[in-house]
């Protein structure tokens, strides 16, 4: 054993210094011709499911899109000459048709070489806006359904940098836009500044509890480019294009018309900004105005929100979560903790949640108080109200109906929300007179739309609920033969009409309109299998248990020629996961996979691997588990072993696999996995882990669902930490991380001090850093390369 492990070391540092300084690479035929496809386009659908959408955009972004102008402010990440999202994906063309008719209708005058964005129906469903991107800003166009003819209707003066930079009027006859203002100033150019003094921040001596967010403020040039960029003027545009102004200059980060369209509510970025918390938690004033944008009442100030109470379950004080009520012509609701905000404090309600009706003259009205902290409510298009609240250390959700008449209330869903098998699923909803989505309610009957997930497999279902008795009607179960079948919406409850989404293996997912009464079924899409040459993979759930019983399971992948009934070859083994943290083994172990998923390989898994003669097993269940007292952190590490022994023993057992050869990876916390496993166990021969985080003291004030921070449980961090235990670590490993990473806590950084670690500690590493690739990756060059590295890799560990 020690022999071969020498001997794949040296092929692997061999290799791998022969291939520094290298341009970029692409994959194997077998596995480019899977990856270099043509995506299908993406559906959109109006209310009444009669109008189909269709957006077409390139698979990929090039280097050429994520080398474009960028400014990291207050979390963004802003194109400061186009003014809107560095990160947005656009599409490049579109087409209409109604849903009875065969053929699709181009788009007719769009605009050349189109960035388009933001794509909306208008109230009466007559009209589609989108914006679309110059080289010089973002501009508004209006695309008649009928004629399937666009027209542009602004300048590309738009201000996208929040954002969506339009809303539609209820007419559906004219747009509020945000423009940039006339008097803009220049951006500060830093880098040519000389500073004025230090950068100074103070604490107060409050107690909070901050994650590592990026892409902060830091200076005051950056708060000067922040307001900058983010301020706005608020005109009204017609469908011909006449602009009328409705507001001055100001940072309106949120814009919605009541449901009578009489009022609008905006809510105002406001100073003193942070260098700590990103901007949603900068302060804020919402004012709802008028028509004519006259003031109507200041309805809520939210200070700067730097201090937070530990724990998930605890949120700032004051207003929040201020929205319109669906139901009612103009009343706002929300929610106040009555517990500080401080889910350490014992408190019999947590949450109250209010109404409060326009003009505002009159007081908010308490409407319900929750006993856990408030989640949200969804109106009908009755007299009754969904009120849904949960607490997370317990995972407990409860939904509550209540009558809005009376104030009564009913449980009707109490129960772990990790829990998919008990899931009652979605109510259906529908627009009501004021064009809001409401839940459809009609003669005391409300409909329910389930995933399905149970022991015996997923069967996605609707179920018919009596209002006053709560009492359930099972009106169809989808049992599709060798396929799976999503159901999207239901079209008319009384002739049984509904809008599924249909797929097998093999067969690429499309919509259907299905009659669940004579179960038949007719195409609404026909989109083709681009990933035609696997097809023939073999494809199936496995199911196996870990050594404390607990069932895990996972996808099996065997490549199309595999003989799995002589089983004379022993196939390496990839193994591709994400830890996931649960209370209870009973829901840590529900199966979740449907063998019948279509097969759609991505960079982000090793299924691509199967036309390279390798086993796969997808999404294999890594679930950490605490209960009771007991957090899932406390025993991490053992967990993690254990789930990867049952992985690779359950497909040892079925005689498919050689157990020396056993690659696992993963992504973001996966990648912090496969560090752990292979620092931790002696189960791989080799790992890859891409963008995550090694050292878990650069992340002092949690990560994942971790609440406890550094000082309080010093251990837990230290133990795993793959970053402290370094020279533990003599398994190849390759290190992937995007250079320009925005998510919280998995900084570039992390890789390149990890790998500095290894490598000067002597384990067998290679790093190779992205360019331009925040957390996911996106750029076609870098995606390929990525494939290629990874299969030079897998070849030289487990084959050679």
């Amino acid at each position: 054993m020690k022999i071969k492990l020498t001997i794949c070391l040296l092929a692997f540092l061999n290799f791998y210094d022969a291939q520094e300084n290298i341009t970029y690479q692409k994959p194997s035929a077998e596995i480019l011709k899977l990856a270099d496809y043509q995506r299908p386009p993406s559906v959109l659908m109006n209310s009444k499911k009669d109008w189909v959408v269709f957006t077409y955009r390139p698979t990929y972004k090039t280097l050429e899109d994520l080398s474009q102008n960028e400014m990291k402010l207050g979390g963004l990440r802003i194109n400061p000459v186009t003014n809107i999202s560095s990160s947005i994906t656009y599409s490049n063309d579109l087409k209409i048709r109604k849903i009875n008719d065969k053929n699709e209708i181009q788009v007719k005058n769009l605009p050349s070489n189109p960035k388009i964005g933001y794509v909306s129906f208008s109230p009466d469903e007559k009209k589609l806006a989108f914006t679309n991107t110059t080289n010089k800003g973002v501009e508004l166009w209006i695309v008649d359904m009928e004629t399937a003819s666009a027209n542009k209707i602004t300048a590309d003066n738009l201000n996208a940098n929040l954002g969506m930079p339009y809303v539609w009027y209820n007419d559906s006859q004219s747009l509020l836009i945000r423009a940039i203002p006339q008097n803009r100033p220049a951006l500060i150019d830093a880098s040519k500044d000389l500073p004025t003094g230090p950068i100074v921040s103070t604490a107060d001596g409050k107690v909070s509890q901050n994650r590592t967010y990026q892409d902060l403020l830091k200076n005051p040039q950056d708060e000067k480019n922040f307001e900058t960029l983010t301020a706005s003027e608020i005109y009204n545009v017609d469908l011909t294009g006449n602009l009328k102004k409705l507001k001055d200059q100001n940072m309106y980060a949120g814009l919605s018309f009541s449901p009578d369209g009489n009022y609008l509510m905006a809510t105002l970025i406001k100073k003193p900004f942070s260098y700590i918390v990103p901007l949603n938690r900068f302060p804020s004033t919402t004012v709802v105005y008028d028509m004519k944008g006259n003031t109507v009442k200041t309805v809520n100030d939210v200070p700067l929100n730097e201090i937070m109470p530990k724990g998930f379950s605890s949120v700032r004080t004051g207003k929040r979560d201020m929205a319109w009520r669906s139901d009612a012509p103009a009343t706002l609701t929300y929610a106040e903790a009555l517990d500080g905000g401080d889910q350490s404090k014992t408190a019999e309600y947590r949450d109250e949640v209010f109404t409060w009706e326009a003009p505002f003259t009159a007081a908010p009205k308490s409407f319900f108080k929750t006993k856990q902290r408030y989640d949200d409510v969804v109106w009908t298009n009755d007299h009754y109200a969904i009120v849904s609240e949960g607490w997370y250390d317990t995972r407990n959700t409860k939904s509550y109906l209540v009558d809005i008449n009376n104030g009564e209330s009913k449980v009707f869903d109490d129960r772990n929300y990790q829990d998919v098998y008990s899931d009652p699923g979605n109510f259906n909803t529908t627009k009501n007179q004021y064009g809001r989505y409401v839940i459809d309610m009609k003669g005391g009957k409300a409909y329910l739309i389930g995933a399905g997930f149970t022991k015996d497999g997923q069967h996605p279902f609707i179920d018919e609920m009596d209002v006053k008795s709560l009492k359930k009607k099972r009106l169809y179960t989808s049992n599709i033969k060798n396929g799976k079948e999503e159901i999207i919406d239901i079209l008319n409850a009384s002739k049984g009409e509904i809008l599924t989404i249909q797929q097998s293996p093999s067969i690429y997912p499309n919509y259907f309109k299905k009659n669940i009464k004579s179960n038949k079924a007719e195409a609404v899409t026909t989109f083709a299998n681009p990933f035609e040459s696997i097809k023939d993979v073999y494809k199936e759930v496995i199911t196996y248990k870990r050594n404390d019983g607990v069932t895990l399971t996972g996808t099996l992948y065997l490549p199309a020629n595999y003989d799995r009934k002589a089983k004379k070859e022993k196939l390496p083994l990839l193994i591709w996961a994400y830890p996931t943290e649960y209370k209870d083994k009973n829901t840590a172990g529900q199966n979740t996979q449907n063998p019948n998923d279509f097969t759609f390989p991505y960079y982000g898994s090793f299924v691509y691997w199967t036309t390279k003669g390798y086993a796969v097993l997808d999404d294999a269940a890594f679930p950490i588990i605490g209960e009771g007292k007991t957090e899932p952190n406390d025993t991490f590490i053992p967990q993690l072993v254990a789930n990867a022994a049952a992985a690779i023993d359950a497909v040892d057992h079925l005689g498919y696999i050689d157990k020396k050869k056993v690659a696992v990876g993963g992504h973001s916390y996966g990648a912090f996995m496969t560090a752990n496993l292979l620092t931790h166990s002696n189960l791989f021969a080799c790992g890859i882990a891409r963008s995550g985080a090694y050292n878990r003291t650069l992340t002092p004030f949690g990560f994942q669902s971790e609440q406890r921070n550094y000082w309080d449980v010093p251990e837990i961090y230290n133990t795993m930490s793959p970053f402290m235990h370094a020279d533990k670590m003599k398994t190849p490993l390759l290190l992937i991380h995007g250079d320009a990473d925005n998510n919280p806590g998995t900084f570039t950084l992390q890789t390149e001090r990890y790998f500095q670690a290894l490598k000067n500690l002597g384990a067998p590493v290679k790093m190779v850093l992205l360019p331009k690739e925040a957390h996911g990756y996106q750029a076609k060059e870098n995606i390929l390369h990525l494939l290629w590295e990874q299969d030079q890799f897998l070849e030289k560990c487990l084959k050679k």
